[in-house]
């Protein structure tokens, strides 16, 4: 059965969820109030579509009514009107999140489902505010999340079983993979670990046991390459756990455990030295390196799921 969605947030998430729920059969209303934000949703999401079709992954014919799904407005209660499911894409700021939380109680239906696309925020403080928490819960969807399959759907003390039992199925229909994380901790599950990994290769930096360039060709050509088919967990049975807790045993002690960021990210912060927003961060980027990085990416996703689909 065909749901109303409403996505409020139309930037780099927000409309690639959109998209999502689209593809899936729903109706999705897009909300923001950057004019701009909204007037591109239709033109980025048929970009994306279009060149999904190269590779197997939609229909071509399929794009025109799949985008008709989506319409836009600026207008919050206009969105949550007639809403079943209401997904939060803002920017990462608890207090904006908390408020808007508060809204859009007051403006959807009392039977609407609440989420929340935070990557790392608890979802129990920001549902703290309102009186139904019951119905709010997480759904961290991945960048982008169009194509990476992943969504992690997150409850809290007080969310109730049937609107997480309601979203792991709404994700499983739309061709995602959801996992049920049973206990709301910052970050979840992928970005602790995603988070863990970084502040070594930061501390590797730190350290200057080499540079910033060798810590990605290290990743890219050890471990990194296995992980799509033979996870951490998985990793350990195959070596044994015996030889794994001899590792540990030996190599914790000198692994980073500091509960404070990375000295040199924090210089290049300083710096303003951002990464792709600036040109330069842990290495030099020009707006041709970005352009071949980005596309890497998105056609490796790509090449990934046709051959899942095809398998």
């Amino acid at each position: 059965m065909a749901n109303q969605i409403a996505v409020i947030g139309a930037g780099l998430m927000g409309h690639g969820i959109a998209q999502v729920f689209a593809a899936g059969g729903h109706r999705v209303v897009v909300q923001d109030a950057v004019p701009v934000a909204l007037a591109t949703v239709h033109e980025r999401i048929t970009a994306n579509l279009t060149r999904m079709a190269d590779y197997g992954l939609v229909a071509a014919d399929a794009i025109p009514e799949i985008v008709g799904r989506v319409t836009c407005t600026a207008d919050l209660a206009e969105a949550c009107r007639g809403a079943d499911i209401v997904v939060e894409a803002i920017v990462e700021n608890l207090a904006l999140k908390q408020e808007l939380f508060v809204r859009l109680e007051a403006l959807c239906s009392e039977k609407a489902i609440l989420c929340s696309n935070t990557s790392v925020i608890s979802i129990t403080k920001i549902a703290s505010p309102a009186k139904r928490r019951e119905r709010i819960l997480g759904t961290h969807f991945w960048n982008p999340p169009y194509l990476v399959p992943l969504v992690e759907v997150i409850r809290t003390e007080e969310t109730d079983d049937a609107c997480m039992d309601v979203i792991m199925t709404l994700m499983r229909d739309c061709g995602k993979q959801p996992v049920r994380v049973n206990k709301d901790v910052p970050g979840f599950i992928a970005n602790r670990m995603q988070h863990a990994l970084w502040r070594e290769a930061f501390a590797i930096i730190d350290e200057g046991i080499c540079d910033a360039e060798t810590v990605d060709v290290a990743v890219r050509n050890s471990f990194g390459i296995r992980l799509p088919v033979l996870g951490p967990v998985a990793n350990a049975d195959l070596v044994g756990l015996d030889l794994t807790l001899a590792i540990h045993d030996y190599i914790l002690p000198y692994i980073d455990a500091s509960p404070t960021p990375s000295a040199t990210l924090r210089r290049h912060v300083e710096a303003k030295e951002l990464g792709f927003k600036s040109g330069s961060g842990f290495q030099n980027w020009t707006p041709e390196s970005i352009a071949e990085t980005r596309n890497k990416l998105a056609t490796h996703l790509m090449e990934m799921l046709a051959r899942q689909r095809k398998a």
